[in-house]
């Protein structure tokens, strides 16, 4: 039983984690086209404010504090009592409670906001870290070394 759990928590982790990095745009577009959306209470914001983010020097070394970044947060109770919650960088509220009410969505029925929201998510992710391969690849130099004669 405590597998499973665990293994339901970290879907719903990294359904979350799709929805936080997905352009708003794209977000809005796939909501826009969900049929029956629930009416939901706000339990808690939508709000904004601020996170310390930490660095480490060289990717490995000892941690230390770079600055703040926004945060906009927001919790939401859907009409079937799911309590969802969103997080994203910057100020956006709109979009935090979008991905509030889609997690409450998430808990409730899961196959569908995977199929219909964060697989379309997803493979925008996916085409557009190719896309940037492909263009950093682009500007790639290759250096190769010449054996020169004994002349």
């Amino acid at each position: 039983m405590h597998a499973a759990l665990s293994q339901n928590a970290q879907a719903r982790k990294a359904a979350l984690d799709v929805l936080a990095a997905a352009p708003a745009r794209a977000l809005a577009e796939l909501w826009d086209r969900w049929a029956d959306k629930p009416g939901h209470s706000k339990v808690r914001g939508p709000e904004v404010g601020l996170v310390m983010v930490r660095g480490r020097a060289g990717g490995g070394g000892a941690p230390f504090n770079m600055g703040e970044a926004s945060v906009s947060r927001a919790s939401v109770r859907i009409v079937t009592g799911e309590v969802g919650h969103g997080y994203c960088l910057g100020r956006d509220t709109g979009k935090a409670e979008v991905i509030a009410v889609i997690d409450a969505l998430w808990q409730r029925d899961p196959d569908r906001v995977e199929a219909e929201i964060i697989a379309p998510l997803q493979a925008l992710a996916e085409a557009d870290d190719q896309k940037r391969r492909d263009e950093s690849a682009a500007t790639r130099v290759d250096f190769f070394t010449m054996v020169r004669g004994d002349n």
